[in-house]
């Protein structure tokens, strides 16, 4: 089977598949409430308040209705009389049923290889397991994946490309859980937004003559400093444990600064040793010092 993978934005290319969404949107969705390009009375886009919008299942039969119609009854024009489906029976072009699970590897984009271990197969960070991998650890595979349907993946043989099964997510949240998630992802959203908005309002003093615009809205030092601490920048460096891993101890004859050297240079033993000096009072960093035969330079 040919696909044909046109680039994006080019609607002149995919005429028929534009049309049947714009007939879709002017003839069926324009029509139901919550349509969001409904223009509203005066300058408020806010649907009314006592509007009723549809359920999912509502919407889905009212969809497939109007898709029965468009083909079994509609007659456009440019069919001359004739039903989109009494179109598509009159054409001679001869056909092939392909099966529906041929037809879902082309939705289907490829993430590459990866090895079987024996907690399943490793994706974004995430485990996947199948019933099938018991006793096939080790194996070398291909991970082919629907975009946005993450609790799935189809896995593939490697060198020959045969498929070998799926694999869900282990440990998969449950429906509460997810169902938290979602409010505490809604809330933070809203609070971003909010102060997102505050962020964009600006007030600047009148002027009387041409001068730099002054900027309105006094702040207090600690409601500056409180809203810094919230900020990104400063959860992520309190966050940050510098000192997990130890420095390693720098070449003898690196100039090293007194409060670095002091933690990790080891002390000198030894003749013909070199050490490292503290910075100087104007912060120049002082040269090594050396002894020999007993001199100190």
């Amino acid at each position: 089977m040919t696909v044909e993978d046109l680039p994006a934005y080019t609607p002149h290319l995919k005429g028929t598949v534009e049309g049947l969404n714009r007939a879709v949107e002017s003839m069926f969705l324009a029509a139901l409430p919550g349509y969001a390009r409904q223009p509203r009375p005066g300058k408020r886009p806010a649907r009314p308040k006592d509007e009723v919008l549809l359920g999912f299942e509502d919407f889905t039969a009212r969809l497939l209705e109007w898709t029965r119609w468009w083909n079994t009854e509609h007659r456009p024009a440019p069919l001359r009389g004739r039903t989109p489906l009494q179109a598509w029976q009159d054409d001679p072009t001869p056909l092939r049923d392909v099966a529906a699970a041929d037809l879902w590897t082309f939705t289907l984009e490829d993430a590459g290889a990866r090895m079987l271990t024996t907690r399943g197969i490793r994706f974004k960070k995430r485990d996947y397991v199948g019933p099938w991998m018991t006793g096939q650890a080790g194996l070398q595979v291909r991970i082919r994946f629907m975009p946005h349907h993450d609790y799935r993946i189809e896995v593939y043989h490697a060198a020959t490309g045969r498929y070998l099964g799926p694999a869900d997510l282990a440990d998969q949240a449950t429906e509460e859980q997810v169902s938290a998630v979602r409010r505490a992802r809604a809330a933070r959203a809203r609070r971003l937004k909010k102060d997102l908005e505050a962020a964009q309002r600006e007030r600047y003093a009148a002027a009387t003559q041409a001068e730099p615009p002054r900027r309105l809205g006094a702040l207090t030092g600690a409601q500056a400093d409180a809203e810094l601490a919230q900020s990104a920048d400063a959860g992520l460096s309190q966050l940050a444990l510098p000192d997990v891993v130890p420095h390693a101890a720098p070449p003898a004859d690196w100039r090293t600064p007194a409060s670095l050297a002091a933690l990790i240079t080891p002390a000198p033993s030894g003749r013909d040793s070199t050490t490292t000096a503290p910075d100087s009072p104007d912060g120049q960093a002082a040269r090594p010092t050396t002894r020999e035969d007993g001199d100190a330079s």
